[in-house]
């Protein structure tokens, strides 16, 4: 990593292209450079399909918009910026590539893909007990910048803010939100197990995700009656984090709303299917600890099977989630 001795001012780039959870945990060290570097000028570079998750936030001074079909446009732009320092949270080869056409100092975080395939492949697991977040603070120990332990944000427009009069009369005392978002089919919440553990809470839930889930969410509805009403598929990206917000509680697996949940320190029931909460990924909330719990099937000799995800279980029986304990997940959500 570059070293550098911060002038009085200094222009700093920091890089992360995806996804929605991904960004969501930059958002500590965005505002502790802009915290703490005396008269930094903050830019923010993320793909064009990300942009919602950073746009409102109010540390980025310059937000800076990658598409992969228009990057010679997007680097003469960034190449007019003269930056000063470059904090690369994404470490891949697109990232990499914007550095080198750039001529900048730089710095990155340690990723730990290796120890992640030994863990997956061999079931070894020498993966550090640090929190990715913690991780991508060492990619600005060269600004002189530290970790404020505040957490994580998410910031909505106050026009997008979703009027809580518009959700059904049952939920008027309170509500439980489920998320069965999830671009991996092996990270979501099985059908059954979400009737299973609705059935048992205290309050009604409201069903988050997108059009792809809609369906199963009509399913859920067709078992709970009342109980549940289908959002997914009906809200904007800033109505469903406004809903979350509005939420007691929330119960996810493995997805970007899951840390937009955590950045609005709602009590968190995850339910973890072929990833594990090792990864370094799990709810972010220094201070907090108590706020969420991590519920998985142990031990299971197949998980992990991925570090991402499958369309489908590879053993063809979803253990991981067919298994989880419906009764323990919503004993620990009616506390709240």
């Amino acid at each position: 990593m570059d070293e550098i001795q911060p002038p009085s001012a200094i222009k700093v780039l920091i890089i992360r292209l995806s996804s929605i959870g991904d960004i969501v945990l930059t958002t500590p060290v965005i505002r502790a450079v802009k915290e703490q570097v005396p008269g930094v000028e903050l830019h923010f570079l993320t793909k064009t399909s990300n942009e919602q998750v950073v746009a409102c936030n109010p540390h980025i001074d310059k937000l800076h918009l990658y598409n992969a079909q228009e990057t010679q446009s997007v680097m003469e732009e960034l190449k007019a910026e003269h930056f000063d320092f470059i904090v690369d949270l994404q470490g891949n080869h697109r990232s990499r590539q914007v550095i080198r056409k750039l001529h900048v100092p730089s710095s990155t975080f340690p990723k730990v893909n290796f120890k992640k395939w030994l863990c997956v492949s061999l079931k070894l697991n020498f993966l550090p007990d640090v929190h990715i977040v913690d991780r991508y603070f060492e990619a600005v120990v060269g600004l002189n910048v530290h970790n404020d332990h505040k957490g994580l944000e998410f910031y909505i427009p106050e026009n997008q803010e979703f009027d809580e009069d518009d959700l059904p009369m049952v939920f008027e005392d309170g509500f439980v939100a489920v998320v069965l978002a999830g671009q991996h089919l092996t990270k979501r919440i099985p059908v059954q197990k979400i009737i299973e553990i609705g059935s048992i809470l205290h309050k009604p839930i409201m069903l988050l995700g997108g059009k792809d889930v809609f369906e199963v969410g009509e399913e859920i509805v067709a078992e709970l009656g009342e109980r549940a009403y289908n959002g997914c598929g009906k809200y904007t990206l800033y109505h469903s984090c406004s809903i979350l917000k509005q939420a007691d509680s929330v119960i996810t697996g493995d997805t970007g709303l899951m840390h937009i949940a955590a950045a609005f320190d709602k009590p968190t029931a995850v339910l973890w299917g072929n990833t594990i909460p090792e990864f370094g990924m799990y709810p972010y909330m220094p201070g907090h600890r108590t706020n969420f719990r991590n519920f998985e099937v142990c031990p299971l000799v197949c998980r992990p099977c991925s570090k991402l995800g499958f369309k489908k279980c590879p053993r063809k029986h979803f253990k991981c989630m067919n298994n989880m304990p419906a009764v323990e997940v919503a004993d620990w959500i009616n506390k709240f």
